[in-house]
């Protein structure tokens, strides 16, 4: 095995790859730094993520108590719900992720970086210290190796002066004894720093083995050790890495194999008869039309379902019975038809748009008709379905509605009402234990103290009760298990009331069917005129509906019956009460001049905030 001691072979010093592998080390710290980075910031990303994940989850959740929630019946809407509540889960595992990335990775190479760093320091603090050993033990070998040298070179000298006193016959014998001397004396101090020499020589030398072939080694190991141990351990990191990520991977396959299942649920058939059911009227088709025969200028038939009444047949009463047809409110708009039989207008049929020109009324009809025409007054009943349109109100039997939608809102009522009859009971259950328990323990409460209140529920469940069989009569009516009630019960808000037994015969709402449905009425005045009253002059100086929108007249309207008025083709106009499902819209032209048309013959404009719009199906 190749250690690092082998970057020290040849003459180069141990102290030069020192400083290589000081930069070396510190890189490698550094590197894990880096890593330690990158992983914290892939955390932050995935919190981020998960955060946004959550928030767009949550934006697009159904609002309580909204329409929204209605819309969540669909296969299609319960699918893309729960795709929001897999995606809040997908978002979960991307928390897992940040959470155990810190927990594993981050916190852990954190601490351990502080201690390689640490362990670092002290091996090169115990390296550096060998090294000065080391040259501090050659400093004194060369000190040694130098005084040696001069020892012996003052040794020679002082021989080679011996000898040269010695040889000279002028000298005297006391100098030449003094030379011997001192030569004796170098030659002494040359053998001690000969043998200090010698001994300080071997120590360096045992030294220098020592430290290159102990010291020195045992610190580069440390150092490669530690070395390695960084490396294992940012690949243990980078191992943990995409384990965490693999730990949640069958979990976020779950997330979207039940988005996938929840886009399998969807099932178009169901989501088509729920929409039928939402939305469907309850309303017949109209029969066929007959054939109208001009060439007979006498009284010619007019079918049940005929499309145009003629003026010149016997005129019926409005107490004649039941009513004789059905609205259908498809009516196209691009061919405009005459308006249905079934109008709901008063007493109106207007001409048709290209219809064949009919022949002129007998000079004696249009003076009698003139003669027996009364002034435009709305009825009551009129009156308040402005008032009803103005408020955002409706009629509290839901008569303003189709049959099928009306019965559905009767149940849903029926069914409320249910429901706080047994919260009632419960609390007066409630109240009626509680009671109990105070006459047989008195310590615990006064039972006197509960009868105001279980009077109190009494009295609700006596309203709730009321109000639950009213409105399942008027459900059991709806669904044909009663019979129908009379016009003047079943509307005891809004009929038009006379002091005699006779009606006007001009008030709108009288042509609806007991099912809510709107219903066919003879066009002709009635030969029975009810005599005016005060209770006409009480709507007269009513304020006018308000104008909730304008409209653009198709065809030209002739409007020849009580309660119509007359357009041109092109004339704007105000539009003061929308179409109710009766095939007829009422309009202004000025504060004077109002009245009813048919809706195929105008385009409406409504405004945005206009109250009280319905939409027949």
């Amino acid at each position: 095995m190749t250690t690092w001691f082998a970057l020290t072979t040849g003459k180069q010093l141990a102290e030069d790859q020192f400083d290589s592998l000081e930069k070396h080390t510190q890189w490698g710290i550094d590197i894990l730094e880096k890593y330690i980075k990158f992983v914290k910031e892939r955390t932050e990303i995935e919190l981020n993520y998960a955060k946004q994940l959550r928030n767009l989850s949550k934006k697009y959740q159904p609002k309580k108590n909204s329409k929204e929630e209605d819309e969540y019946k669909y296969s299609s809407c319960k699918a893309f719900l729960a795709t929001l509540n897999e995606m809040n889960d997908y978002a979960g595992q991307h928390e897992v992720i940040s959470e155990n990335m810190t927990s594993q990775i981050t916190t852990e190479l954190a601490r351990y970086v502080q201690e390689l760093k640490q362990e670092r320091k002290s091996h090169f603090h115990d390296g550096r210290k060998a090294q000065q050993h080391i040259e501090t033990c050659w400093k004194q070998l060369e000190s040694s190796k130098r005084r040696f040298e001069r020892d012996c070179k003052e040794a020679d000298r002082a021989q080679q002066y011996f000898e040269k006193m010695d040889a000279d016959i002028n000298v005297t014998k006391a100098d030449v004894e003094k030379a011997r001397q001192q030569a004796q004396l170098r030659q002494q101090m040359a053998e001690d720093s000969k043998a200090e020499y010698s001994s300080t020589l071997q120590k360096f030398n045992h030294e220098q083995h020592e430290h290159y072939h102990t010291h020195i080694p045992n610190i580069f190991q440390k150092i490669q050790e530690m070395e390695e141990r960084r490396i294992v351990r940012i690949g243990e990191s980078m191992k943990t890495f995409a384990e965490v990520d693999r730990q949640v991977v069958p979990i976020i396959g779950k997330c979207l194999d039940e988005i996938t299942r929840a886009a399998e649920s969807i099932h178009q058939k169901n989501d088509s008869q729920l929409v039928i059911e939402a939305f469907k009227s309850g309303f017949e088709p109209p029969g066929d039309v007959d054939f109208e025969d001009f060439t007979q200028p006498i009284k010619r038939a007019v079918s049940e379902s005929s499309l145009s009444n003629s003026k010149e047949g016997k005129p019926e009463s409005r107490f004649s019975g039941k009513s004789k047809g059905k609205l259908w409110p498809f009516i196209k708009k691009n061919k405009p038809p005459p308006p249905p039989p079934f109008s709901g207008s008063p007493s109106a049929v207007p001409n048709g748009p290209q219809s064949p020109k009919q022949q002129k009324e007998p000079l004696s009809h249009r003076f009698n008709e003139f003669m027996t025409s009364k002034p435009k007054i709305h009825c009551f009943r009129s009156l308040k379905r402005g008032l009803s349109l103005k408020l955002g109100a409706g009629p509290e039997d839901f008569s303003n509605l189709p049959p099928e939608q009306r019965r559905k809102k009767l149940q849903q009522k029926v069914d409320e009402l249910n429901k706080d009859i047994q919260k009632e009971m419960d609390q007066r259950d409630a109240l009626t234990k509680m009671k109990d328990v105070y006459i047989k323990n008195p310590q615990m409460g006064d039972a006197a103290s509960v009868d105001h209140k279980l009077a109190e529920l009494g009295q609700n469940l006596e309203k709730l009760r009321s109000e639950a069989q009213k409105f399942e009569g008027w459900l059991a009516e709806v669904e044909g298990r009663l019979p129908a009630r009379t016009e003047q019960t079943r509307r005891q808000s809004g009929v038009c009331e006379s002091q005699n037994t006779l009606t006007v015969n001009n008030c709108a709402q009288d042509r609806e069917s007991p099912d809510g449905s709107y219903t066919e009425e003879p066009s002709q005045e009635s030969e029975m005129k009810a005599p005016p009253t005060d209770f006409d002059d009480e709507f007269d100086d009513e304020e006018p509906l308000p104008t909730i929108g304008t409209c653009k007249a198709l065809y030209t309207f002739e409007g020849q019956n009580e309660g119509t008025i007359s357009v041109t083709e092109g004339e704007m106009l105000f539009v003061i009460e929308e179409d109710k499902g009766d095939g007829w819209t009422r309009i202004r032209r000025n504060e004077d001049e109002e009245g009813y048309v048919p809706t195929s013959y105008v385009e409406v404009f409504l405004e945005k905030n206009a109250k009280g719009a319905m939409t027949y199906i």
